[in-house]
């Protein structure tokens, strides 16, 4: 990744409020999000940093349980914050976290960064129930670059202040090359070889580790198959008979994306209760330049020319997912389908209404293009009474009376 300057990122609000002081601030996010960067940003100047990706400083706690604790008893701050970077590294941190926690309960405020929920899982880490707030950082989104608008279908999330945003982009480079942090801030002619190298090397060595995989072809050609079918209902005896994996093994391998937080279920719309609608989730890569650098695909706008709808069907969903998890208040995206053959790309729940959402890759939508969202407005009137076809119309325009075509800035 190229060297970075800071951007602000919508996640600050949260880890800065009055709700969450006296608590320890658990980040988790997958790699390259910018964890450590925001973590830096908003701690003192004088906060202790432990990277745990240095093996120098892992091995140290390693090899002494109780380190961390006995040194931080043995400074003269009356006040200190302390940010850890990487705590699956060394899970047995958190118990001296939680010592010190209690033993000095407002002496020292800790940030504590973590890429892989799996091996804190796998090694029974004691994840601090009562005292931690947890969050979770995506890639770039919509609201942290210069000259988005503001959102027209959820609530506004905290304004990054003007000129201060990551680079606006074209809708087209966002679905070739993504959104993580450091791609955006490469030049064009770099990206590609980045994003190849963040599959090669962290999602073929860092997840296999994870994964404890004794067959490596296995593991590799499920990731490209994944990477493929990313966005699709999920169909494991299809993907098992295309990459050659027993079902089982692709069940823990999809488990592996997910507590690695490089993918995400999407699942069915949670308020219908009828039997005509499909319960198949639907599986998201975290970040699109990932997605199509680990499908093995070219990586340059000649790829819209045959995936560009499914591809902003997508960048919508990953919008959406990290909009809602930012916002918190009970949201959450599902999507709907029924065995009829409609099908809504994106449901939003929220406590007081639920807001369907079509994506199309259309510059001209048409009132046709509302009728699944009609059929669903009409099934749930008490939930939803208004939906959009997000699309690249240039302002937003009334397709029927409940639906309104959004351009894909106001989203």
């Amino acid at each position: 990744m190229s060297q970075l300057s800071y951007h602000p990122r919508c996640l600050e609000a949260a880890l800065r409020s009055r709700s969450s002081r006296g608590k320890v601030h658990l980040l988790f996010g997958a790699r390259q999000t910018g964890k450590s960067f925001l973590l830096r940003a908003i701690a003192p100047t004088k906060a202790l940093v432990i990277n745990l990706q240095d093996p120098r400083e892992r091995l140290r706690y390693e090899r002494a349980p109780g380190t961390l604790a006995a040194e931080l008893e043995a400074r003269k701050d009356r006040r200190l914050v302390i940010c850890i970077d990487e705590i699956q590294k060394v899970p047995s941190l958190l118990d001296d976290i939680q010592y010190l926690f209690d033993r000095f309960p407002a002496r020292f405020e800790f940030f504590v960064t973590g890429s892989s929920a799996r091996r804190l899982r796998a090694g029974a880490a004691n994840l601090l129930p009562g005292r931690a707030h947890s969050f979770r950082l995506f890639p770039v989104i919509a609201p942290e670059r210069t000259g988005t608008g503001a959102s027209a279908i959820l609530p506004p999330l905290p304004v990054v202040p003007a000129n201060r945003g990551f680079p606006a982009a074209p809708i087209e480079d966002l679905l070739v090359w993504g959104s993580l942090p450091g791609v955006t801030a490469e030049p064009v002619t770099r990206r590609a070889s980045t994003l190849s190298t963040y599959a090669e090397v962290y999602l073929e060595e860092e997840i296999r580790r994870e994964a404890v995989v004794r067959d490596v072809g296995a593991f590799s050609r499920f990731l490209t198959v994944a990477a493929s079918e990313s966005g699709c209902v999920m169909n494991l005896a299809g993907l098992s008979q295309e990459s050659g994996v027993p079902v089982a093994t692709i069940r823990n391998f999809y488990q592996v994306l997910v507590d690695t937080f490089v993918g995400t279920w999407i699942g069915p719309y949670g308020r219908s209760g009828r039997r005509e609608i499909l319960s198949t989730p639907r599986f998201l890569f975290f970040d699109l330049g990932v997605r199509n650098a680990a499908a093995g695909v070219p990586l340059s706008r000649d790829l819209l020319k045959t995936a560009a709808g499914s591809l902003f069907e997508q960048w919508v969903l990953l919008e959406l997912l990290a909009r809602t998890a930012y916002l918190g208040r009970g949201c959450r995206v599902a999507f709907w389908r029924t065995r009829h053959g409609a099908e809504v790309d994106a449901v939003v729940e929220t406590p007081r209404r639920d807001i369907p959402i079509e994506v199309k890759w259309t510059e001209n939508p048409r009132p046709t293009d509302a009728r699944h969202l009609e059929l669903f407005l009409d099934a749930y009137p008490q939930r939803a009474r208004q939906g959009f076809v997000v699309c690249r119309v240039p302002h937003a325009r009334k397709l029927t009376d409940r639906v309104t075509a959004l351009p894909w800035r106001e989203l």
